[in-house]
């Protein structure tokens, strides 16, 4: 079992039935880290291999997925999206897997408190998505965000939005063209909310960034970017992205795990929500322990906190399990009470962009 379930499984019906009745914003979820594993089981099954991935290495991927990956680095997680990436490479699966992960979120199914006459309830009540526009020899960056949207924009703007993400790994004209993407889709009405800054986080000097990621803050959209979420990020690494995010402004920061004091200064004075993803950091090792988790100190200053999912595939976790893990009793969780959890649910919707 995982530090999640483990968490929920300790709860009392009770207890579960108040985690299911609060109201959630799932901030912090990658598309492709998301897809329920039946519907990439289906999409290996229609997938015809074009040389990036071959099917048996699909179907090792699907096995480990199923039987939970072992991570010993948040490195190692990159390691399993290629053969997902192949899965995905045109609209027509993409579209399937866009369609799949929403309904992960946002349908309502059997409450799991055991309780006589609970109602259905969905993960979260609000979902930002979050993905990188991939070029493929079947589909075009462009496409590739407007297939996203026509899948969100089939729920209501209360319920779904998309936030386009920028891999750390991408050049300056690429960052750029992501960016000229989500303006472009924003100015005609779609539903394109934010920025992300993601990938490998070590790879590239984060300042090839700077250019693209203000243009998205000027044109209005908000700014959630990766920081400090390895010890080998370096203290300049994070200067540079926060000085992207002025007090005031739209923004986000995802993980913010190993800041110094100069930069934690900086982001409890600015006030910018921190997303949490409780299970992420712990299986892949950038937080040892609850009882280390980072959360604690931004819960002792006030901060504003989004907790979420960062990718249920790998993770094997889902919001509700997220919020176990805070109300759980030591050693399972941080033993929270209804009031403090409720507090940092109504952080989380306050953060939507």
């Amino acid at each position: 079992m995982t530090y999640s379930s483990l968490a929920l499984a300790s709860l009392t019906p009770a207890q579960i039935l108040f985690l299911e009745s609060l109201p959630k914003a799932e901030l912090h979820a990658h598309l492709n880290g998301s897809i329920p594993l039946s519907c990439l089981e289906q999409l290996a099954r229609n997938h015809v291999p074009d040389g990036s991935a071959a099917s048996s290495e699909l179907a090792a991927l699907i096995k480990d997925l199923a039987n939970g990956v072992k991570l010993e680095h948040v490195n190692d997680f990159f390691g399993l999206f290629p053969a997902i990436y192949a899965l995905t490479s045109n609209v027509h699966s993409l579209g399937i897997a866009t369609q799949a992960v929403l309904r992960e979120f946002l349908k309502p199914k059997p409450s799991i408190s055991g309780v006589e006459g609970a109602p259905a309830v969905a993960q979260c009540s609000y979902l930002e998505l979050r993905s990188t526009p991939r070029e493929t020899p079947e589909m075009t960056r462009t496409e590739y965000v407007q297939t996203v949207l026509d899948e969100v924009e089939k729920y209501p703007a209360d319920r779904a939005a998309m936030i386009v993400s920028i891999d750390r790994r991408m050049d300056r004209a690429v960052a750029d063209e992501v960016v000229d993407i989500a303006i472009k889709m924003k100015n005609e009405g779609r539903r394109v909310v934010g920025v992300d800054l993601c990938g490998s986080p070590t790879a590239n000097d984060v300042s090839v960034f700077g250019p693209p990621l203000v243009r998205a803050r000027e044109a209005g959209l908000g700014l959630t970017l990766h920081v400090a979420e390895t010890p080998e990020n370096t203290i300049q690494d994070t200067m540079d992205l926060l000085e992207l995010l002025p007090a005031g402004c739209r923004a986000r920061l995802g993980h913010a795990t190993f800041l110094d004091a100069a930069t934690q200064l900086i982001v409890l004075n600015r006030q910018h929500a921190v997303e949490i993803c409780l299970s992420s950091n712990l299986l892949c090792k950038t937080v040892l322990s609850l009882e280390a988790h980072h959360i604690l100190g931004y819960m002792k200053a006030d901060h504003p906190l989004a907790i979420s999912t960062d990718d249920i595939l790998p993770f094997r976790t889902n919001l509700i399990s997220e919020y176990a893990l805070l109300m759980a009793s030591p050693p399972l969780g941080l033993g929270l009470d209804e009031s403090e959890v409720q507090k940092i649910a109504e952080s989380g919707m306050n953060s939507r962009f």
